[in-house]
């Protein structure tokens, strides 16, 4: 009885400090985004892509904040990981997941980018889009899914079995924030590989049918001036970009 006993003490005591972690986590004040975009030791090339990608609102958007556990999914070079990575410092995990065999380009570039100290608390994983975490990874906070998920869609990826694999990912409450190329209205996923565009409706939809709860949406990268009938990398104007908010229901 007495070893019972024992064992319940620790086992409310383990579980009184998981909950105190949590709830640190979720009440740490977010970090000055500003200040960590303006970090000195950031490239030239990463201040160059801020310009059409305003991360001080995106990472406002995304609230990440110290000690949270982030999968940022489509990483390539790992340019929104590493702002993830200094806006999760200290304290925070961000797994950053690209497939091994895709864009040689992205992975000598992450493989560079993982070098630097902003990266000491990034975990590359290179794992498909249905199975983006290792075995035992979980519970997490956030996952962000940055201007890639059109590209599943003429890569093959079975995004139905990749949505619930993030639902279940993420614990209750956890969020998904997801930023893609707008196409028009009735394109579908028609436009993936040769404007690399996708209608928002259909990204909304298959979250949806994921389990995923609408939050918000953010008008940031709007660009109402975008006819979207140029592939997004050519285009003279700036696209027209959706970005949304949704939650893992309690």
């Amino acid at each position: 009885m007495k070893k019972f006993d024992r064992f319940l003490t620790h086992a409310c005591v383990a579980l009184g400090l998981a909950l105190l972690v949590a709830a640190c986590v979720a009440t740490a004040p977010p970090p000055n985004y500003s200040d960590i975009i303006a970090a000195p030791d950031r490239t030239e090339a990463d201040r160059k892509n801020d310009e059409r990608r305003k991360p001080d609102e995106l990472l406002a958007f995304t609230g990440a904040r110290p000690g949270m556990k982030v999968l940022d999914m489509g990483a390539g070079g790992g340019y929104s990981t590493e702002l993830i990575a200094r806006s999760v410092a200290p304290g925070g995990t961000v797994y950053s997941q690209s497939p091994a065999d895709m864009f040689a380009n992205a992975k000598k570039a992450y493989e560079e980018r993982a070098r630097r100290p902003a990266m000491k608390n990034a975990v590359r994983v290179e794992r498909p889009f249905e199975d983006p975490l290792p075995p035992g990874v979980g519970d997490l906070d956030l996952i962000t899914f940055f201007f890639f998920y059109h590209d599943t869609v003429w890569l093959g990826v079975d995004r139905q079995k990749m949505n619930r694999r993030m639902f279940e990912a993420l614990k209750p409450g956890g969020l998904l924030i997801l930023a893609d190329h707008s196409a028009r209205p009735g394109e579908g996923v028609s436009v993936a590989k040769n404007l690399h565009r996708i209608e928002e409706s259909v990204v909304r939809h298959e979250l949806e049918a994921a389990g995923f709860q609408f939050v918000s949406e953010a008008r940031f990268l709007r660009n109402p001036d975008d006819p979207r009938t140029a592939q997004v990398q050519k285009n003279p104007v700036s696209n027209d970009e959706f970005v949304l908010k949704y939650r893992k229901p309690q």
